[in-house]
């Protein structure tokens, strides 16, 4: 079964054909990064142009790849839901037009959700149950997750998401957007227990998290309490130091968090997912810490951590056989 998927919710543009939710046949991401660059973030009106202007030849590649047209495949799988609602419209009626003109079967995709199903991407995998770690730039949630469709959400950012929280230390520190592959970049020049950031684990269960406060920790370090102080005044190694210990602090709170729920959830196996998940700290800690305590680890190659389309088409093909399609007046919802 042949599923043709497109994922539009932020500022990639991504076409992919996947057979039988497992087999990527094709897949291409049109990066936006350079365009919001100077912006230090993604302007939701440029995306959503972007998005008009790449759609199309990403597709036209990715059909030449996989050698089929849209009357070939099953179902048309897209993104409507989270996202920019700008972005998200514009993949969502390129979804709908293509799957009236070729009668075919029209399958939304939750975005968070594709994520947790991204590590089954050209593997045998079947991982459930497991505990999913949702962790991006809009997104930080545990799931405790009993298979591909069901998801119970058991832990979730109070405030920033990870991702975020590393672009806006990655601004403090005046490293290049994205925030996320700077920290990483810097971090290896310097000691992560340099400087003990607080952790925070917030909740009943203790599975929720807070990221601001490290956030306003590091802002604090750098332009001190009463903001007399510039970054100028820090030498090379005072900033390496900085965002080794900020990231060390974000990962420990990300592993912890993820293993406490799979402790008290009686789960042997974690899966990562979201463009968080391709940080070098992360993927060496979770497997690390996973295991020790005898857990299965699983994360994405990084191709399929940041958002893609070949994760929708993926999800799509177990929405499709469990008849979760949607008529053309589908909404996307942000």
């Amino acid at each position: 079964m042949r599923i043709l998927g497109l994922e539009s919710s932020c500022d990639e543009t991504s076409v992919a054909v996947v057979d039988d939710g497992r087999r990527v046949a094709a897949s291409l991401v049109a990066s936006q990064v350079d365009l919001h660059r100077k912006y230090g973030g993604v302007v939701p009106e440029l995306a959503a142009r972007a998005h008009i202007e790449c759609l199309l030849p990403v597709m036209t590649e990715v059909l030449t790849q996989a050698k089929c047209s849209p009357a070939d495949v099953d179902a048309i799988a897209v993104v409507n839901t989270p996202g920019l609602i700008g972005s998200l419209l514009i993949g969502l009626t390129a979804a709908k037009t293509l799957a009236w003109l070729n009668n075919k079967p029209l399958v939304p995709v939750n975005h968070v959700e594709a994520h947790a199903y991204a590590a089954c991407l050209d593997t045998d995998l079947e991982p459930w149950p497991c505990i999913s770690l949702v962790v991006s730039g809009g997104h930080t949630t545990i799931f405790h997750s009993r298979g591909p469709l069901e998801h119970e959400r058991i832990g979730r950012t109070l405030d920033d998401a990870a991702g975020e929280a590393f672009d806006k230390v990655a601004a403090i520190l005046e490293l290049p957007y994205p925030g996320g592959p700077s920290i990483d970049k810097l971090s290896r020049e310097g000691a992560c227990h340099a400087i003990r950031f607080k952790r925070t684990a917030v909740g009943k269960e203790g599975l929720d998290f807070s990221f601001s406060g490290i956030k306003t920790s590091v802002l604090y370090r750098v332009r001190g309490t009463d903001f007399s102080h510039t970054l100028a005044e820090l030498d090379a190694t005072d900033r390496a130091d900085i965002a080794a210990s900020f990231q060390e602090a974000v990962v420990d709170m990300l592993v912890a968090n993820t293993l406490r729920a799979a402790l008290d959830r009686g789960v042997d196996t974690v899966v990562i997912g979201g463009g968080v998940a391709a940080n070098s700290r992360l993927r060496v800690r979770m497997a690390e810490e996973c295991a020790k305590r005898g857990l299965a680890c699983h994360i994405p190659p990084m191709k399929y951590c940041t958002d893609n389309a070949a994760m929708v088409a993926g999800l799509g093909y177990h929405l499709l056989q469990a008849g979760r399609t949607a008529d053309l007046d589908v909404e996307a919802l942000p």
